[in-house]
């Protein structure tokens, strides 16, 4: 073959070669990049909702971590369960569901939640048949069987009565109505409950405004019989139930001598000459009304400035001084009726 022939269709070959190496090279990309991009993105996409789903909440014994919102919930403590009815949600089982619907203002536990024992003795068996998702427990009753509720659920423990004294029962009620609300994914609900309240709390202080009281400070108490004796239960600043009446005008004249954790102190009638220029605000119940029966005719509790005047003012015998949202919201409507009405 003539020298230059030759060397013509070797550069021709070459050139065929590399044309098809490209070709091959530019092939490529199109077939398997857009695979491998659309696996990377539904990965991130799973991950991204994972992370969403997934929530921490700190509590009284520590941090508890839930892959996903809680749907399936044991509450051991009526609050618990008053703040998942307001939140929208049905729990699963809850402690003495008669004893709260007796007591418990507001929505009742509907019939097929399934009652879990005593609140003091909640039943293990029963509630680890249910499967729950979520446990909520009470520190002061719950705490000694905390290895055994966690082995059934993720548990998260609150306390209703914080022994820190720059810490009120009411700060650590909405706390405990957000956290929950965290674990259920109810934060905007919450957070519209409170504000409703916060415009009861508005409304009832206009209408306690215009009743025109001669005085705004109170002394609240659950009074009943000890043995015989009448005893007197005085609701201290840092109860629930004193904070509330404070955001709706009043001012409590009562102040313990030393900080009471529960919230009161209990007492005997030598207690009133104290307050007798305050609003006096009672619960009774109506087969122990120690008001009408032994302290009827008592010359002390007869010329105190509150019963001379008219300045008593009774609540329901069923009237709930804890609980959460819902059992304040009553709780100052009750307030308001007897203190406008006697007006």
């Amino acid at each position: 073959m003539n020298k230059k022939l030759w060397l013509l269709a070797l550069c021709l070959t070459c050139l065929f070669v590399l044309a098809a190496c490209s070709q091959q090279a530019e092939e490529a990309p199109e077939t398997e990049a857009p695979a491998q991009d659309a696996t990377s993105e539904e990965e991130q996409t799973e991950q991204s909702e994972t992370a969403d789903a997934s929530r921490s909440i700190e509590h009284v014994l520590g941090e508890t971590t839930l892959d996903q919102p809680a749907q399936k919930i044991v509450a051991l403590e009526w609050t618990y369960a008053e703040n998942l009815l307001a939140l929208g949600v049905k729990p699963t089982g809850v402690s003495d569901i008669e004893g709260y619907n007796t007591w418990v203002p507001g929505d009742t536990i509907p019939d097929d939640v399934v009652d879990v024992g005593t609140r003091q003795e909640p039943n293990l068996e029963v509630i680890g048949q249910l499967q729950p998702d979520l446990i909520i427990a009470a520190k002061s009753r719950h705490e000694g069987i905390k290895d055994q509720l966690e082995l059934i659920a993720p548990t998260i423990f609150f306390d209703s009565y914080p022994a820190d004294e720059e810490f009120d029962q009411y700060q650590e009620m909405v706390e405990t109505f957000e956290k929950i609300a965290v674990a259920v994914d109810k934060e905007d609900q919450a957070k519209q409950v409170l504000q409703d309240l916060e415009q009861v709390y508005a409304d009832a202080k206009e209408q306690l405004s215009e009743a025109n009281l001669s005085t705004d400070e109170f002394v609240i108490t659950q009074a009943f019989s000890a043995a015989q004796t009448p005893t007197l239960r005085l609701f201290t600043p840092n109860s629930m139930v004193s904070v509330i009446l404070e955001k709706i005008g009043l001012s409590n004249a009562y102040e313990s001598e030393a900080f009471e954790i529960y919230g009161f102190t209990q007492t005997g009638i030598e207690a009133l000459p104290a307050l007798e220029d305050s609003n006096f605000i009672y619960i009774v119940q109506e087969d122990d009304n120690i008001f009408e029966n032994q302290l009827s005719g008592n010359a002390v509790w007869t010329n105190l400035a509150f019963v001379q005047e008219d300045r008593l003012y009774a609540l329901p015998g069923d009237t709930w001084t804890f609980g959460g949202p819902s059992s304040a919201k009553t709780l100052v409507e009750q307030v308001v009726q007897t203190m406008v009405n006697n007006e």
